[in-house]
């Protein structure tokens, strides 16, 4: 290849190749140092950077990227051979045959929502700019070998020239109809002949991206879109990582299929691949945050109870009531402290959710588990899975791990993640009827979840007017009310900061109160299980501990008191179709907050601990 000389007659490639050396010298140094002359070296380029030293030469890059970035690359190397020349003394550097220039749009106008749309957003007018896309990766493909472009030679006049596969045409190759050669006198030669050993082959990997489903709106679809990653790009990004994209739009036929209309599917050939999953993983909580939650506590000294509602209450604000449900998903997303039992066995801190009813849309992707690892998986229509899948998910949500034995790979895939299941009757609810009958889920697996609530919409005249009369109310509210102030209803982020916090800052242990109601509520329902319910209700122990740390946490504390524990034995009690001490749990679906909800708690109190046998223990 070293005879097939780069064309830097083009006066893009001369301008790229100078900016190149004023601005990347060192990169460029760094390349020619490099000891492997067979590797595709990347050159990172800030968009910023390149619309402040040479504004024209920028609008070319993002409005002819696919001509433009090529220029970009042949300059990238003839300033590579400058610098090469250009080293002294005792360095001794290699020349480099491959090197691409990324473009790396942070920082800059290509950030605007034009040219960084939702993927669902994606029209034909993005198709051939410099575009970029946000997603999370939902599928990662196996690294193949991509044959690419290759150099031709006109048997006429000797010309040499490169052409490039067309991805549109499953990267079938199309020869110019005549010679492309630039000379005064046109060529017009028509006969070409492949020169031997010059294709230049890549590495190549297809990796799908998907919209992050916060920033949609209540039941909307995400949308998804192929992504192709070459060179230097491969492998660099996995399944479960979130990532913006920056390349060019293009598309190509789908598969042809006897009688059915062959279609062009949208695809992203990527230029810059970013990860961002730091930014994820790393929940800005300033220190005047965490003052105001300390702060918030202060006020409600003498009545937690209304404060922690009042935290619950930013949980779906636009959902009235389902005080039970806010609590349960609260409970969820904060879980219990991972630990290691006496026998060696890792007890798992995450808990698990299961509401049976009418929920909202949720998707269900393959492989959504190992993609939730460290948050959280929704699944609706739980019911309707494979026996395969119910029987994995098994693993998944008490082990939490997925063993993989296929096509000679065998390995253990991280599912620590929280699940959200919803599910729906077979047929009409029947109270009569175990919870597994009405939802065809086995005991077992229905067992892994830490709290199982049934939403029925009973006919309730008196909760209609309730709710009829709050919609009527919402309306002539004022609606911008959208400020910080924490004893009104939390906005969303300030939500997600406390959740963050409360979880990483508290690692809740059990006082001696707490160990008592939850030891005799346990002991109550050993009594009334069968032999092969034991199992289950060990289970249930483990459950309620995790709960009552949970709302430990959600109360800012570091010590599980007698109201976590019987909060918890309240949940677990909302999972059960007969309660065993509680006789006004009530329908979760029609359940709303308390005006006063430390006063009805200490009712409740009364009730579970005389049902426990421990009023005159705890209560002198």
């Amino acid at each position: 290849m070293a005879s097939h000389e780069i064309d830097n007659s083009a006066p893009q490639v001369k301008a790229l190749a100078a900016f190149l050396i004023r601005r990347h010298s060192h990169e460029l140094r760094s390349i020619a140092l490099s000891p492997d002359p067979n590797l595709h070296y990347p050159l990172y380029v800030d968009f910023a950077e390149l619309l402040e030293d040479d504004p024209p030469l920028a609008q070319s890059v993002f409005s002819q990227p696919t001509e433009h970035l090529r220029f970009f690359d042949d300059a990238a190397v003839w300033a590579h051979r400058i610098v090469l020349g250009d080293l002294k003394g005792c360095e001794s550097g290699i020349e480099k045959k491959f090197i691409h220039v990324r473009i790396n749009i942070c920082g800059s106008p290509l950030e605007f929502p034009e040219t960084f749309p939702s993927i669902g957003s994606v029209r034909v007018k993005h198709r051939g700019i410099l575009l970029t896309l946000k997603g999370t990766v939902i599928r990662s493909g196996a690294i193949k070998m991509y044959e690419g472009e290759r150099w031709y030679i006109c048997k006429k006049c000797n010309h040499k020239f490169l052409v490039y596969p067309e991805l549109e045409a499953r990267n079938s190759i199309s020869l110019p109809s005549f010679c492309p050669s630039k000379r005064s006198k046109a060529c017009q030669g028509r006969k070409f002949e492949e020169l031997e050993d010059s294709i230049i082959r890549h590495d190549y990997q297809e990796i799908k991206i998907q919209e992050n489903t916060q920033v949609l709106g209540v039941g909307a679809i995400p949308r998804s879109i192929p992504i192709i990653l070459k060179d230097d790009l491969v492998d660099v990004v996995k399944a479960g990582d979130d990532v913006i994209a920056t390349g060019i739009l293009t598309a190509r036929w789908s598969p042809e299929l006897k009688g059915v209309r062959c279609d062009l599917d949208p695809i992203l050939i990527a230029n810059h691949v970013r990860r961002t999953n730091e930014l994820k993983s790393v929940i800005d909580i300033p220190d005047d945050v965490i003052m105001k939650f300390k702060q918030f506590w202060s006020d409600y000294e003498g009545t937690p109870l209304k404060g922690r509602n009042a935290i619950l209450q930013g949980i779906c604000p636009q959902v009235f009531g389902l005080f039970t449900v806010k609590l349960a998903v609260a409970l969820t997303l904060i879980g219990g402290v991972q630990h290691v039992d006496a026998s060696g066995t890792k007890v798992r801190g995450e808990s698990h959710l299961l509401l049976v009813g009418d929920p909202g849309e949720w998707m269900l992707e393959a492989g959504a588990l190992v993609l939730a690892d460290g948050g959280i998986c929704c699944i609706d229509e739980f019911d309707s899975m494979r026996e395969h899948d119910r029987s994995t998910i098994h693993e998944a949500m008490e082990q939490q791990t997925i063993s993989v034995a296929k096509a000679g790979l065998v390995t253990t895939l991280s599912t620590r993640t929280i699940v959200f299941g919803a599910t729906n009757p077979k047929g009409h609810y029947d109270p009569a009827q175990s919870l597994s009958v009405n939802t065809t889920l086995s005991g077992p697996l229905l067992s892994r979840f830490d709290i199982v609530l049934v939403l029925l919409d009973t006919k309730n005249p008196e909760w209609d007017a309730v709710v009829s009369s709050h919609i009527l109310a919402e309306g002539e509210s004022d609606k911008d009310k959208h400020d910080e102030d924490l004893a009104n209803i939390w906005p969303f982020p300030m939500l997600q900061r406390y959740i963050h916090f409360v979880k990483g800052y508290f690692k809740p242990v059990l006082t001696k109160e707490a160990e008592k109601v939850i030891s005799s509520y346990y002991q109550l329902q050993r009594k009334s299980a069968t032999d092969n319910a034991a199992r289950t209700t060990v289970r249930m122990l483990e459950s309620l501990i995790r709960l009552a740390q949970a709302h430990a946490r959600l109360m800012f504390r570091n010590e599980v008191t007698r109201l976590d524990a019987i909060t918890a034995i309240l949940c677990i009690e909302s999972s059960m179709t007969t309660s065993a001490i509680v006789d006004s749990v009530g329908n979760a679906l029609h359940s709303n907050f308390a005006e006063n909800p430390d006063q009805e708690y200490t009712k409740q109190e009364r009730v579970i601990l005389g049902k426990l046998r421990l009023i005159d223990d705890l209560c002198r």
